[in-house]
């Protein structure tokens, strides 16, 4: 069966303009809207977080982080969702790109903080954890963050291999793990004796 396209006619503007002025008073409340489904609509997040309408790459950072802004995911579909209408997009492997990392060495111990490709700085910590998968096509791994409401941003490799550098060794229900620590809590990512296999 076809999927139902959306009538987006009059481009990016219409879905634009119902944010803006949904969100003067603070974050696009998404979580608290629950419009109709009006279909799918051409624009897709690449793997490497490029977000692309009509085939052709959004070249405005702040239309970006504003469709960011109200992105929402059910189950394994992406929508934009507006107070009016909400509408499926395409996203090939995560929806964000997390890509800088900085260490806070506080009192309370080191937190991993991560900027987003669209400007947004989460701290990692029991609320906004790692995950690690593996990587078909390498053999490696895939590292993840949560951000927020199920919605996961994907590291480069830049920032996975620094990540990597912080990594320490810690026994993890009787086996010797590989991981980093972030506000208290230790993300494995493989066992200690298949280090050479992380960063492929």
């Amino acid at each position: 069966m076809a999927k139902e396209r959306h009538s987006d006619a009059n481009g990016l503007g219409d879905i634009a303009g119902a944010v803006i002025s949904a969100s003067r008073k603070g974050p696009p409340p998404v979580h608290l809207w629950n419009p109709a489904y009006c279909g799918e609509i051409d624009m897709r997040i690449g793997p490497d977080g490029t977000w692309f309408y009509q085939g052709t790459p959004i070249g405005r950072p702040s239309l970006v982080k504003l469709f960011a802004s109200i992105l929402k995911r059910e189950g394994e579909k992406y929508y934009l969702v507006t107070p009016m209408e909400k509408c499926g997009i395409a996203v090939d492997d995560a929806p964000f790109m997390a890509v800088e990392l900085q260490i806070d060495d506080g009192a309370t111990g080191r937190q991993l903080c991560f900027r987003t490709n669209v400007d947004e700085w989460v701290a990692c910590g029991p609320d906004h954890p790692l995950r690690f998968e593996p990587d078909a096509a390498t053999g490696g791994l895939k590292p993840y963050l949560h951000v927020r409401r199920d919605l996961w941003a994907k590291m480069t490799r830049a920032v996975f291999y620094d990540l990597v550098d912080l990594g320490e060794a810690r026994e993890v229900g009787g086996t010797l793990m590989f991981g980093v620590a972030s506000a208290g809590k230790f993300y494995a990512m493989a066992r200690a004796d298949s280090l050479e296999d992380i960063t492929r």
